[in-house]
């Protein structure tokens, strides 16, 4: 029996977060550990504003343990190095110094605060405080958002179906020392990240399509969203047909695309600024073509890209995003059956496009078509879609990174700077249209991918753009950053949830491309 939409969704607990004009010795003896963070050139001097200013300076001052790396420059330089302390009271209060290297990017310096974070987690606290201590010139904004960022997503408990569980104190308080930071915008930002995350953990026989679209209408109840759920069957009389083939093979009819919608308060114009796309395979075993065992082993991952877009959605319904966004998910298995699609087939999609069917497990670029060629339909001024796509962009980038591919060339400027300031870093691959010849069909209008895998993330991106309008500003993101082995920057879990932080930092402004 599928378990009721409420234990599929994370238990809401989430820390309290306070502004500090200053910090007291008694203040910092009541809590559990303070956390600093600051440049490697800093002065001494900047620590007067803490209590204790002398410990910390002598934090400042420590050695650390280096390596030479390629050019001169040493590994502990370009990480930052971490110093620890603690302070003489009854709490043992723990203290954690970061220090950052010189012009410190958002992902380098996210990396240093996750670090701290982690090493947070060994005293299990109730209770921090953030610092970040600045010159007058300086700004200590950056810093102090990747901490509390940092802090939060460690501090983030995934799924666990344990019979019996250890409760470890939880962190309930945390202190940000100074700043002008947008303390909501980031605690959505940590929450939808955390959303994420906790969507693509759970176990396939748990978040099965039926029980997935209990939880999104949830979720839409509770963030103010309108849902509307696009069955199997009402897929098929729409003529999506590359969406019904992957779905064919499933057990059950339970397969559907669902489309959640957010309207600003006082909307100006009628129109949708911005559709999320996300490809939602709850699991993968790669149909007719099956993949081996360890190919298939975590294939409930697949679905990340769904998450990341509904929680990206949810947290612009939170902050009261001045767009009107939507979020199109693709929600199906990849079985495979005597029902399953098979090589060589040849389906029409929604739009009028034939596709001959060449691999089973190239399945996201299939369920991805129909529902991109849905979301065109509503004439938004940008379509951003997020896929678990292709091995070929894992090969290509490893998964410190995540792809994209930019429609018009104008806009690649503005996606490649949301990746810098995030800290989710994305690299901009060609989408040129000669690619298109690897994908001439004999008997239909595009094949659905080559039979090798040269160049795969490129040609599946050249398919995938025959079913968006072309006067309509796209991306295309091939989440290979969708889970690393030991976490990514501030994330320290192997799924990371990258995107979300992206996208929001893309739609920050307010301003899409019309």
């Amino acid at each position: 029996m599928t378990p009721p939409a409420t234990t599929l969704l994370p238990p809401g607990r989430s820390p309290r977060i306070e502004r500090l004009g200053r910090l007291s010795a008694r203040f910092a003896d009541s809590v559990d550990a303070i956390l600093a963070i600051t440049p490697v050139d800093a002065s001494p001097e900047l620590f007067a504003t803490l209590p204790h200013a002398q410990i910390w300076a002598r934090m400042l001052a420590g050695r650390t343990r280096s390596s030479r790396s390629a050019g001169g420059r040493t590994a502990a330089a370009a990480a930052g190095a971490i110093r620890t302390g603690n302070l003489a009271n009854a709490r043992q209060t723990r203290l954690i110094l970061g220090v950052m290297p010189r012009n410190a990017s958002a992902f380098e310096t996210l990396s240093l605060a996750g670090r701290m974070a982690r090493d947070l987690g060994s005293c299990t606290p109730e209770s921090v405080v953030l610092a970040a201590p600045s010159s007058p010139q300086g700004s200590q904004d950056g810093a102090l958002e990747a901490l509390l960022s940092a802090t939060l997503a460690c501090a983030f408990e995934m799924p666990s179906f344990r019979s019996s569980r250890r409760h470890a104190a939880r962190l309930q308080q945390v202190g940000v020392l100074g700043g002008s930071l947008d303390l909501k915008r980031i605690q959505a930002a940590a929450q939808a990240n955390g959303l994420a995350r906790w969507l693509t953990a759970l176990p396939p026989n748990k978040l099965d399509a039926g029980a997935y679209q209990r939880v999104l209408r949830r979720l839409a109840r509770h963030h103010g969203l309108k849902f509307r759920w696009i069955s199997e069957g009402a897929l098929k009389r729409r003529g999506a047909g590359a969406f019904v083939a992957v779905s064919q093979g499933n057990a059950r009819r339970t397969a559907g695309i669902a489309h959640l919608s957010y309207r600003p308060a006082r909307q100006r114009r009628a129109g949708v600024d911005v559709a999320l796309v996300g490809k939602g395979i709850l699991f993968d075993t790669g149909g007719t073509n099956l993949k081996t065992h360890r190919g298939m082993l975590d294939m409930h991952t697949d679905m990340n890209g769904s998450a990341v877009a509904v929680a990206t959605l949810c947290a612009l319904a939170d902050l009261r995003s001045p767009l009107a966004v939507d979020a199109w998910l693709a929600i199906s298995e990849n079985r495979t059956g005597p029902t399953a699609f098979v090589p060589q087939d040849v389906v029409t999609a929604s739009n009028g496009v034939s596709i001959q069917v060449i691999h089973t497990d190239a399945e996201g670029r299939m369920v991805l078509a129909d529902t991109l060629a849905l979301a065109g339909r509503t004439r938004p001024g940008l379509i951003v879609d997020f896929a678990t796509l292709t091995g070929a962009c894992v090969t290509a980038l490893g998964e410190r990174m995540s792809g994209i591919f930019v429609r018009p060339p104008a806009l690649a400027a503005t996606a490649l700077a949301a990746g810098i300031h995030s800290g989710e870093r994305v690299w901009n691959f060609p989408l040129d249209a000669d690619y298109d010849g690897e994908l001439e069909s004999r008997v239909a209008d595009v094949m659905q991918c080559t039979s090798d895998s040269k160049a795969d993330h490129i040609l599946a991106a050249r398919f995938l753009s025959r079913f968006v309008p072309e006067d309509c500003a796209w991306i295309h993101m091939d989440l290979s950053a969708a889970v690393r082995s030991g976490g990514l920057a501030h994330v320290n879990t192997d799924i990371t949830g990258f995107g979300v932080r992206y996208t929001l930092e893309l739609l920050r402004s307010g301003k899409v491309p019309r």
